[in-house]
């Protein structure tokens, strides 16, 4: 890792948590959080790993740093426009974030995140449901539903294990898996895959848009 090639690692850069977090983003982001130990951040630097602490308090306050860093990111739902305008903005913007940060989907959902970007776009996500028409009950299960999609969708689409280039290839190495007699409907959806009549892929917009009609009939009961 060449240190002299980003501003950032500098000895004249004075330390601070901000100048840390990028650092450590940039360490995760490339080499996953795996990688990101404070002796790793602090040769990112060009510093002492114990001056580190005078900034974050250990590693799992920088993990709350860099979770939230991410999530200012992500578009938050902006009032006055059509609900699920907004929200599928967020939506969207929410899993190009996550697959820019492959690391960070698992940390959203497994943190007790407070950060102020957190929580700005929580409070926005609720106030945006609830001025639509939902109660505050339903606004919480409606984000988390969409979330849920979110995460689920985005790690599934980070680890498959065949890239969707590839798909075609891969159907017609698994054809002899699945015959006709056995899996009949397996074995037809792989035909099409093969002859270029489905390209398999899977859909994020597809879920998304079954969740917000989905959601809406609530709305609308209620």
């Amino acid at each position: 890792m060449n240190k002299t090639s980003n501003l950032d690692t500098l000895p004249h850069f004075p330390l601070s948590r901000e100048r840390i977090l990028r650092a450590a983003m940039r360490l995760a982001d490339a080499y996953g959080l795996e990688s990101l130990s404070m002796r790793k951040l602090a040769q990112e630097l060009g510093v002492q790993a114990m001056s580190l602490y005078n900034h974050v308090a250990n590693k799992d306050d920088m993990l709350d740093g860099l979770v939230d860093i991410v999530v200012g990111e992500i578009e938050v739902p902006e009032l006055g426009i059509d609900w699920k305008i907004a929200i599928r903005r967020r939506a969207n913007s929410a899993h190009e974030v996550l697959l820019r940060h492959p690391w960070a989907a698992m940390e959203l959902m497994s943190r007790l995140n407070v950060g102020p970007a957190m929580l700005r776009y929580i409070d926005a996500t609720l106030g945006c449901l609830y001025e639509a028409g939902f109660s505050l009950e339903m606004a919480d299960r409606a984000w988390n539903a969409i979330d849920s999609h979110i995460y689920g969708f985005t790690l599934q689409e980070l680890n498959f294990p065949i890239n969707k280039s590839d798909y075609s290839e891969a159907a017609a190495h698994g054809l002899s898996l699945i015959p006709a007699d056995k899996y009949p409907y397996m074995n037809q959806l792989t035909h099409y895959v093969m002859e270029g009549r489905y390209n398999g892929i899977h859909d994020f917009e597809f879920g998304l848009e079954l969740i917000l009609n989905g959601l809406d009939r609530f709305r609308h009961n209620a």
